[in-house]
């Protein structure tokens, strides 16, 4: 189980639950085409991101296997919402989880999503005692791979046109960390 103590501070940023307050703030970016183009969604509407806000509210602790966290991520000079990250527990009997986020674009090119993420990192490692953590994208998503390589976690898969995805056959990337790899990164 595991119930962080919010807010989650790193040297730029906040992490910490999201609200309903945050809508405007997460529509200005779920909304966007360029966004949701590697990911499983379209673009959405007003009333979609209403409806994937309503279920980030819950998403603060990890109580069992299959389990998410999802946080809202702000600057520490400026509440507004930029990004979110999301850690997802994958199997108890072998202490595994998975790293997810999604950015403004705005906001991209600073770093951001890597500082998050390594926060998520630390709760799957140090807060969930996992063995491994995996992220996975499309393949042409540069900007997520290459946040992935930053956080020090190594391409173990090209899974070659594995998914009929958004009217296409698409290729994905899949990057892994074991905790002590982890480990390694902090000293």
């Amino acid at each position: 189980m595991l119930r962080p103590a919010y807010p989650i501070e790193t040297a730029r940023l906040i992490l910490r639950p999201f609200a309903r307050g945050d809508l405007d703030d997460l529509y200005s970016f779920h909304s966007r085409p360029d966004v949701a183009r590697y990911l499983y969604w379209d673009a959405r509407t007003r009333d979609a991101v209403r409806g994937a806000l309503d279920r980030k509210v819950d998403e603060r602790a990890i109580v069992d296997e299959g389990g998410r966290i999802t946080l809202a991520v702000a600057r520490r000079d400026d509440p507004r919402v930029i990004g979110e990250v999301m850690m997802r527990w994958l199997s108890r009997e072998h202490r595994q989880g998975e790293l997810g986020y999604v950015f403004h674009p705005e906001f991209g090119g600073h770093g951001y999503a890597t500082e998050a993420a390594r926060e998520m990192l630390r709760l799957g490692f140090d807060g969930l005692s996992l063995h491994r953590m995996v992220g996975r994208c499309d393949a042409r998503n540069v900007a997520s791979a290459r946040v992935m390589e930053r956080l020090g976690m190594r391409l173990e898969a090209h899974l070659v046109q594995n998914e009929w995805f958004k009217g296409e056959w698409g290729d994905e990337l899949v990057y892994a960390m074991l905790a002590s790899e982890w480990k390694d990164t902090l000293s």
